[in-house]
């Protein structure tokens, strides 16, 4: 090059101080001269702290402290604003950067290398690995079905992993040599997609300027549609194998409140780039049927922001919604109050909870120990196989492999137990109705709930049928 392309780096965030400040560590190891980058922060309104920190430790970045939370949507469209209100040419490109992501220290100068050398290409974006599981692929890029099942995200070489990475922390691979280009069979060293993620996506600011801001989504599918609108221009997407961020995986999280946003953002996605209004009506229908499913479980508040998603939708509300959900989750360290609680004598295990992944174990155990009167009943596999998590641990009968039949053990089971344990990665819908409370745990966090109503279901049912 013979003059470094300026920078300006746009990085939103709320309430994850640590994160950031690990991040802007990463940032100062980059291969780029500091003198070609500025930094914009924008604050969603935290209140970890995050600005004075930034303050006290970066007085060089630039901060832009929003007095209410914005979301995604509304913390880049902040960035982008202020980008748009610099003087011409003052940035060549514009790098979005994911508040909890590690770059590596050549992420941004293979970014720049490929809108150097190829002028009809507008974003290129980074190959995402997973934090915590530092040699594999999240995503390299994506695409966007609009045929089969529309709005569905088709993650570019998605979970393909690295071997000679294996046991390697994300922190000891930011300085090392990561062209994936070099370890993957048929990787190129970037490649066309629809769409690359604002967890790391740098932008021309002339082409940025021209497409405009997000449309008003607060969360999800806001840099999709974007990239969309920007491939519609006329211009390419690109994903780099030698650009490499590292983010937390989506694998270990449930979706709760954020349901609402996906269900009503990917219907203004499909509708805003033409989609076939068939294919858009399937879409309806299977909100509708998801709806169901989420009240056949017993997660009846999660059911109902599928509606408030339609009826957002056909009013053309966009922004951020109101959520009040009925259920909140805690921290599994929480959860020894829930099993010392006298409520609880009869608890069963769904064979789809891991004590371990979940860290339970211990506090189980010492309630068991603190409470002799109580009884924890484990289920086995659903090959009959007894997996052992605890000292000398109770099982139910096998279940039977033939669904019906299987429905109708979990009939006979409604009124043995006070507490069902469900796993949030697989709920299994018969032991949702035993007539007992549930407690849906994931690797994070667990939740209680009631069982669910027949008339919930109900409702929801005959609203799926009338739009079926």
């Amino acid at each position: 090059m013979s003059q470094t392309p300026a920078i300006l780096i746009i990085i939103v965030t709320w309430n994850k101080k640590q994160y950031v400040l690990d991040l802007l560590d990463s940032v100062m190891t980059l291969d780029y001269p500091t003198e070609a980058i500025d930094i914009l922060v924008v604050d969603n309104a935290s209140n970890d702290g995050t600005a004075e920190v930034l303050r006290g430790q970066y007085p060089y970045v630039h901060l832009i402290y929003n007095a209410e939370n914005l979301g995604g949507t509304g913390g880049f469209n902040t960035g982008l604003q202020w980008a748009f209100s610099q003087p011409e040419n003052r940035y060549k490109y514009l790098w979005l950067l994911d508040n909890d992501v590690l770059v590596h220290q050549r992420a941004l100068a293979e970014l720049v290398a490929v809108l150097e050398e190829k002028p009809r290409v507008a974003i290129a974006g980074s190959t995402m690995m997973q934090l915590d599981y530092p040699w594999r692929i999240n995503e390299m890029g994506a695409f966007v079905d609009t045929q089969h099942h529309p709005g569905h995200l088709i993650l570019n070489r998605h979970l393909e992993w690295i071997p000679a990475w294996q046991g390697k922390t994300a922190q000891q691979l930011l300085s090392e040599d990561v062209d994936l280009s070099q370890h993957l069979i048929h990787c190129n060293s970037y490649m066309d997609v629809e769409y690359v993620a604002a967890a790391s996506l740098l932008i021309r600011a002339d082409v940025a300027k021209q497409a405009g801001l997000w449309r008003d989504y607060f969360i999800h599918f806001d840099d999709v549609e974007w990239c969309l609108r920007i491939g519609k221009m006329g211009h390419r997407v690109v994903v780099s194998a030698k650009s490499l961020i590292w983010h937390l995986s989506a694998a270990a999280k449930v979706s709760t409140w954020v349901l609402y946003y996906d269900n009503r953002n990917v219907l203004d996605l499909l509708t805003v780039h033409q989609v076939r209004p068939k294919l858009i009506a399937d879409v309806r229908r299977l909100i509708y049927k998801k709806a169901v499913y989420y009240h056949l479980i017993g997660k009846s508040d999660l059911a109902e922001l599928h509606h408030h998603a339609l009826v957002d939708f056909d009013a053309g509300r966009m922004g951020k919604r109101n959520i009040q959900l009925a259920a909140a989750y805690q921290s599994n360290d929480k959860i020894a109050a829930v099993l010392q609680n006298p409520e609880f004598k009869r608890i069963l295990i769904a064979w789809t909870v891991n004590l371990h992944a979940t860290k339970i174990q211990e506090a189980l155990v010492e309630a068991q120990l603190q409470r002799p009167e109580l009884q924890v009943t484990f289920m086995p596999l659903l090959n009959g196989e007894m997996v052992y998590q605890v000292p000398r641990p109770q099982f139910t009968l096998p279940l039977s492999p033939k669904r019906l039949k299987r429905w109708w053990q979990f009939w006979k089971m409604r009124g043995k137990y006070d507490l069902v344990v469900q796993s949030d990665y697989q709920p299994i819908i018969g032991l949702s109705w035993l007539n007992a409370k549930i407690l849906f745990i994931n690797d994070e966090g667990f939740c209680l709930r009631d069982s669910p109503k027949w008339q919930n279901v109900f409702n929801a049912f005959k609203l799926w049928w009338k739009n079926h």
